[in-house]
């Protein structure tokens, strides 16, 4: 299991992801689920990946194979000329991935189910977020549904629900982000430390910030245990406003 969040904000996309694999309480292994392509100055892209690690990984090493070996008239995600053209390469490519294995593990009692986050901005157009699902459609965030979460999201929904809008400031979203993602840690061990932290500030046209973050990482053990302690303190505020 994962858990990957991203938001679409007017100041820049915050995409965050965590990198445990879980095949069993005894089998727990650390995979990187964020990747990031550029041309500075053109295109800055972020995909985030959840659900079957195969199908995961087989997409994204077929959207990179096509980069590494260009084929006239094949568009990568280097050479499309829209972020939507960048989610129909991706939603093609989990398409061919899931008709090549999807009935092989459906046969063998395996799930192929996965989803993939795209976050991005290509000059001349707009920053936009999409999500792919295990048939190659997708979705695309709006001014109503400014972020995407995939994987074992339901821990850290609450935080984001009642913070983000589109007019949240990147910092304010950052951690938010993190603090999201520590109420999932906490609560489901299916997800875990590290973390990729990528940001992609609009009209730079480039990976703005990228960041691994450890679980011995000082500053996030301070946010976690200050977000533990101001939990406390509301809780009693709350208790006497009830009791």
């Amino acid at each position: 299991m994962t858990y990957c969040l991203a938001m679409l904000l007017n100041e820049g996309i915050v995409c965050l992801s965590d990198t445990r694999t879980n095949a069993g309480l005894d089998n727990i292994s650390k995979f990187r689920k964020s990747f990031t392509w550029e041309i500075p100055g053109d295109r800055a892209i972020c995909l985030m990946t959840a659900g079957n690690l195969a199908i995961t990984q087989a997409v994204i090493g077929l959207l990179q194979e096509n980069i590494d070996e260009a084929q006239p008239g094949i568009d990568t995600l280097l050479s499309a000329q829209s972020m939507f053209r960048v989610a129909e390469i991706v939603g093609d490519a989990m398409r061919t991935i899931q008709q090549r294995h999807g009935t092989a593990l459906a046969q063998m009692g395996e799930s192929s189910l996965a989803s993939i986050i795209v976050a991005g901005q290509r000059k001349g157009g707009r920053q936009r977020l999409f999500h792919i699902y295990a048939a190659g459609n997708f979705v695309e965030a709006t001014e109503d549904s400014p972020y995407f979460q995939i994987g074992e999201h339901k821990y850290g929904k609450p935080i984001i629900d009642r913070v983000i809008t589109r007019e949240t400031p990147l910092k304010t979203a950052v951690t938010a982000a993190l603090l999201s993602m520590d109420s999932t840690t906490r609560s489901n061990l299916s997800v875990g430390m590290p973390l990729d932290l990528t940001v992609l500030r609009a009209e730079e046209f480039c990976v703005s910030d990228h960041r691994r973050i450890e679980a011995d990482d000082p500053q996030f053990d301070a946010l976690s245990k200050g977000w533990s302690q101001a939990l406390r303190n509301a809780f009693d505020e709350m208790d006497a406003l009830w009791n």
